[in-house]
């Protein structure tokens, strides 16, 4: 699944003009730009994760909001397709870390604090919370390209 998202998001927005791709479809609601800038925020967070936990043993990891982290980048101000772009090469970065592992990788933990009580997550749980999380955003941007496209 992770490996495939840059890629339907390139599918789904192909063809589309750029300004099309950064005007939300209603007012008030998110833009192709915005969901993807989200995605991407998203994958810093949790990515940075995984790889702390690939390199240190059982770190203990302050939570980090993604609609926090997004504040700090420029993100929203990027053009769609070299966000994409970028997004993807993140993507491919990340797979490259995550297709050798072993299972005793995908076990590696880490304290999470700073969100309520200290949970425990797993390299697996941020691969697979990633994953899920994109689903339903990758059908957001297909119903906003479905709007634009109308």
């Amino acid at each position: 699944m992770l490996a495939a998202t840059p890629a339907r998001l390139a599918d789904l927005t192909e063809g589309l003009p750029a300004a099309q791709l950064l005007a939300p479809p209603e007012p008030g609601e998110w833009s192709a730009r915005d969901v993807l800038a989200h995605l991407r925020a998203c994958a810093d967070v949790w990515g940075n994760c995984i790889m702390a936990m690939l390199a240190e043993d059982t770190p203990t990891l302050r939570a980090v909001d993604p609609r926090t982290w997004i504040k700090k980048t420029d993100y929203l101000e990027q053009e769609f397709q070299p966000s994409l772009q970028a997004f993807a090469t993140q993507r491919a970065d990340l797979l490259a870390v995550l297709e050798p592992l072993t299972p005793e990788f995908w076990s590696r933990a880490a304290t999470v604090t700073g969100a309520g009580t200290p949970l425990v997550r797993t390299v697996h749980t941020y691969a697979q919370w990633m994953a899920r999380h994109e689903r339903p955003h990758i059908k957001q941007i297909g119903r906003i390209v479905n709007t634009l496209r109308r």
